[in-house]
């Protein structure tokens, strides 16, 4: 039966019955960062691409470079050690976590209207409540995205980060709504934000929940996704594999979406 399964799945990645999107933003030298301010920690860098050889004197048959970022830049994996409250697991590291969590079912609660209205939006649990009334409910072992179309913003790091003098303004979760997913089973957490969490999110309690508590429960997040707008509600299957990296705290990510086409 399994292989009957992979089997369909490969005749319908053929024939294009399912397509394959592209959930991840261009990576390099202008990609937006979020930028910390000073009095709570150091920023990480912009991606700098230096060059090896490029078909001369340094590699007459090759080109190839060699690369300076941050593990949470651009479309990018949050592993539980990323924040203090998930430290302490010993599978919490990129290396470590188990390869069958970077493929799962997805659910795609779009509140892009909400987002553009204000962009300080925050989804709360009843707003998943009602998602769930209309599209069934959030099952176990699956992801949860907020897509928001704040991805149309990534061009440029000044409307993508969206500072002001009082902060970062940028939608996400409230603290309840992490909760919430959290007592449904998920696995995951993902925004096309540059964090996981909203930009008013370090004056929450907790301070930036999505972080503190799906990292305290073993949890991952997405960050920086983009297109979630073609993606159904339910029905698609995320693929979103960190690197390797030996005791990571995250990684960039090519996120990919198995998407069944209408008709």
């Amino acid at each position: 039966m399994a292989t009957d399964h992979l089997a369909g799945l490969a005749a319908s990645l053929l024939d294009g019955s399912i397509r394959v999107v592209d959930l991840t933003a261009p990576l390099g030298p202008e990609t937006p960062v979020i930028q910390l301010p000073p009095q709570i920690g150091k920023n990480t860098p912009a991606v700098k691409v230096h060059p090896i050889s490029r078909y001369d004197e340094n590699g007459p048959f090759w080109a190839w470079n060699w690369l300076e970022l941050g593990e949470h830049t651009g479309t990018h994996f949050d592993a539980p050690v990323h924040w203090i409250t998930g430290r302490d697991h010993a599978d919490g590291t990129t290396d470590r976590i188990p390869p069958k969590s970077f493929v799962a079912p997805v659910n795609v609660i779009d509140r892009s209207q909400e987002a553009a209205a204000d962009p300080d939006y925050l989804l709360t649990v009843d707003s998943i409540k009602a998602w769930e009334t209309g599209h069934g409910a959030i099952e176990a072992g699956s992801w949860v995205l907020l897509r928001t179309d704040w991805y149309k913003r990534n061009g440029s790091a000044e409307t993508y980060l969206n500072a002001d003098e009082n902060g970062p303004h940028s939608p996400g979760p409230t603290a309840e709504a992490i909760e919430y997913l959290l007592s449904k089973g998920i696995l995951g957490w993902g925004s096309e934000t540059v964090g996981t969490d909203a930009g008013s999110a370090g004056g929450m309690t907790p301070p930036f929940p999505a972080h503190t508590l799906l990292h305290k429960a073993n949890r991952y997040g997405l960050a920086s996704l983009c297109h979630l707008d073609q993606l159904p509600p339910k029905g698609a299957i995320l693929i979103a594999a960190p690197l390797k990296f030996v005791g990571g705290t995250g990684s960039p990510v090519r996120a990919l979406a198995l998407v069944p086409q209408a008709g």
